[in-house]
């Protein structure tokens, strides 16, 4: 049997890629977290795919992929970052640029209701748009890193940005095209 468990985090703290440890509650250990969460919350949505839904099944699974390993980059001190491998951990230019292509190929199917959105169309498209807060998050722990000079690039917070952009644009293809539903925010009663 394989133990999962090491104990050594029983101090509250946790082991950097290649060496160092820092708290759990440092903002590195929220951005990596925070995208386990979103892989997780999109492995929901990958699962709510119906037949016919294919293409959007295998767009969330390479995303998943590809959020580890910008997760994989933020578990790394920037001191160790030379020790990364581009697209295996290390997000490239390339890959947030073939996000871009990704977020037009879907926004082109969709027409946008004039104002805000209300998640919850369809169980596929709020799960994608829960998916997108959680790496909104992940950005905003990213962003807090760049800010206190703790990124060795910029690209991986690029790609978050786009990375929620997509799951925007995947709800919004998987959602229902019943504008009663999405007229969106209304005046307070």
């Amino acid at each position: 049997m394989v133990k999962i468990y090491t104990r050594k985090g029983d101090d509250g703290t946790t082991s950097l890629w290649y060496g160092g440890r820092v708290p759990k509650t440092h903002d590195r250990t929220e951005a990596y977290g925070s995208l386990d969460e979103a892989v997780s919350a999109l492995g929901v949505a990958r699962a709510l795919c119906e037949p016919g839904e294919e293409e959007v099944a295998a767009d969330v699974l390479a995303l998943q992929n590809e959020l580890f390993v910008a997760g994989a980059e933020l578990a790394t001190a920037p001191e160790a970052a030379g020790r990364l491998e581009d697209g295996v951990s290390r997000i490239t230019a390339e890959m947030v640029d073939e996000l871009d292509a990704e977020i037009d190929r879907y926004m082109e199917r969709v027409d946008l209701p004039p104002q805000f959105v209300i998640p919850g169309g369809t169980r596929l498209s709020a799960q994608l748009d829960f998916a997108r807060t959680l790496i909104r998050r992940a950005e905003r722990r990213v962003a807090a890193l760049a800010r206190d000079g703790e990124l060795a690039s910029a690209e991986v917070l690029r790609y978050l940005n786009r990375a929620s952009d997509l799951c925007y644009a995947l709800a919004r293809a998987t959602d229902t095209d019943d504008p009663a539903l999405f007229e969106g925010r209304r005046k307070a009663r």
